[in-house]
């Protein structure tokens, strides 16, 4: 129960929202991230980091870029009823 509540406090953010539904498609560069959000690069980089800490998505770093993954099954099967 504990972990359902931690992913739909994750996605309960509209940036955080749109982040988790891009990285269903697979891993994705910050880069590739901010322009499709629409947000600035700051915000997504805050909001990446709350949703690592939450456990929904991990990083992984390659020279100078910051690549993420979506890695909670129970947040893809959400966003895909959704």
């Amino acid at each position: 129960m504990k972990e359902s509540l931690k992913i739909l406090k994750a996605l309960s953010d509209e940036t955080r929202l749109k982040i988790v539904k891009l990285l269903i498609g697979g891993e994705k560069c910050v880069c590739e991230i901010v322009p499709r959000t629409k947000r600035a690069q700051s915000t997504v980089s805050i909001q990446l980091a709350k949703l690592e800490y939450l456990g929904v998505v991990k990083s992984r770093r390659q020279g100078k870029s910051v690549y993420y993954r979506l890695v909670n099954e129970k947040a893809r099967k959400i966003l895909k009823i959704v």
